[in-house]
């Protein structure tokens, strides 16, 4: 069983910086790549950046390049999600997601909790 722990939101304001993190256990943890998504209320689930351990390729949604970064530990299995310049349209819940071994760069098997981002005027 894979276990992913976010840590970081909060409230703030726009213009304003977060950084969120995500701890991943588990007796057989072994991803490639991790990433970070986001709902908000009555949208879909979008991914906003993605990380592969051993080529160091990165993914970022067309709205947060330039104001997201994407980073990791991998001998910690954590990854980090640094949010720069937050605007309103940034508030959602933010979830870690995890990814069996042989799975595509865009494809997640394993969901943390959440933790809600909002981002006042």
């Amino acid at each position: 069983q894979v276990q992913l722990v976010e840590s970081g939101g909060g409230l703030v304001q726009t213009g304003g910086s977060l950084r969120l993190s995500c701890a991943a256990s588990g007796r057989t943890f072994s991803s490639n790549a991790m990433a970070w998504f986001r709902q908000a209320p009555g949208k879909g689930r979008e991914i906003v950046a993605a990380l592969a351990w051993s080529s160091g390729r990165t993914y970022y949604a067309d709205s947060v390049k330039g104001r997201f970064t994407i980073s990791g530990d991998s001998g910690k299995n954590t990854v980090y999600l640094q949010m720069n310049t937050l605007k309103p349209e940034d508030t959602a819940v933010y979830l870690c997601a995890a990814q069996k071994p042989w799975r595509d760069f865009f494809e997640y098997d394993y969901w943390g909790q959440g933790t809600q981002v909002t981002v006042s005027l």
